[in-house]
């Protein structure tokens, strides 16, 4: 282990302990906001200190067998645990290595998922229909939580758009890179001769923002409309003013919130979003400057920019920015793909390290 790694190392042991203090004392429950920060830090440390520790006492096992192979009837045992420690240094070293990448601030937070039908007509909003039902379930799998913010049905079903918001530990970490152009080849419900056709829909994966620090709305800023909401929902919810149209002036963001029975509810759901998109967008910019220096292997994470296409005919799924294909549509679909995600991570990781080691 290099020095500057085994520096910060030291650093991140000794922060530790004066997190422990903190969080201890009484003072650090008065100030909420402080006491989240406080106790987000103390979680991002605690698996590279305790990994640490591991390499430490792997260090002190190696140095002991060492000792033990002056003895004759001992060394070839103590050999063996020589070669088994230096292997497992290794290993850690690896795992140290990732966990001190530089770290997604976003990263633990929830997040808005927002689909909306491209080209394709009908077809497109059945496909948005069937990426809801796969991220849903995805989200079942993980124990997180679904909320619908709001939706836009098609006349033979599926979605025109749909926006939720996925409440869990580290959902944005594990969905950040569906944002991008999905891409569907398959036979139409509505086609008659059996012919294939290529439809399209968009993914935004947008992290909650912190109400607290993160996006200052100005009240001047602000239009908000009120309307009657139309589409199901029983008489009350279409004969009162309970829709919202939030409009942010400066950047022309628009949110509609109508799923909600109150207008209260409906304008805090639409606050939420309009805050988390004013985040994205400036979140976004900056992430604009640093692909002008390196370009993610994972994508630009542009709306625009084609990702992943799902051929049903031949039963798979490729992502182009790492060219990976799998041949299990129907797990996909369901919700499975942990496979997905983990391959995308994983190579972000990659070329994170390898930025980090040319500096």
């Amino acid at each position: 282990m290099n020095k500057s790694i085994a520096s910060r190392l030291t650093q991140l042991s000794v922060r530790l302990e004066e997190l422990n203090q903190l969080l201890s004392s009484e003072a650090a429950t008065v100030d909420l906001d402080k006491y989240r920060k406080l106790t987000r830090e103390h979680a991002e440390i605690i698996p590279i200190v305790e990994l640490y520790h591991a390499y430490q006492q792997s260090e002190r096992d190696i140095q002991t067998a060492r000792e033990m192979s002056a003895d004759l009837e001992m060394r070839e045992f103590a050999e063996a645990e020589i070669q088994a420690g230096k292997e497992k240094l290794i290993r850690i070293e690896a795992d140290l290595q990732k966990q001190l990448l530089p770290k997604d601030p976003n990263d633990e937070r929830n997040i808005f998922l927002e689909i909306r039908a491209g080209t394709g007509g009908d077809e497109s909003a059945l496909f948005a229909g069937n990426l809801f039902r796969m991220y849903s379930r995805f989200a079942e799998r993980q124990h997180w939580q679904v909320e619908i913010i709001s939706q836009s049905l098609s006349d033979i079903g599926g979605f025109k758009e749909i926006i939720v918001k996925i409440i869990g530990h580290g959902a944005y970490s594990r969905l950040k890179f569906e944002s991008g152009g999905h891409r569907v080849q398959r036979v139409p419900v509505t086609e008659t001769q059996g012919r294939v056709h290529t439809s399209t829909c968009t993914v935004a994966v947008i992290p909650e923002a912190d109400e607290i620090s993160d996006v200052v709305l100005n009240p001047a800023e602000l239009r908000i409309d009120t309307y009657r909401a139309s589409g199901a929902g029983g008489q009350h919810i279409n004969k009162t003013d309970s829709a919202v149209r939030i409009t942010h002036l400066p950047t022309g963001i628009v949110v509609e919130c109508q799923d909600g029975r109150s207008q209260h509810k409906n304008k805090a759901q639409a606050m939420s979003v309009l805050a988390a998109r004013i985040h994205d967008k400036q979140m976004r910019a900056q992430q604009a400057e640093q692909a002008a220096t390196r370009k993610s292997l994972v994508g630009t994470g542009e709306r625009s920019e084609r990702i992943r296409t799902y051929n049903f005919p031949q039963g798979r799924v490729t992502d182009h920015r790492i060219n990976l294909t799998l041949y299990k549509m129907d797990q996909i679909m369901d919700g499975d793909i942990d496979d997905l995600c983990s391959a995308l991570i994983a190579e972000h990781q990659a070329e994170l390290l390898a930025a980090t080691m040319a500096e």
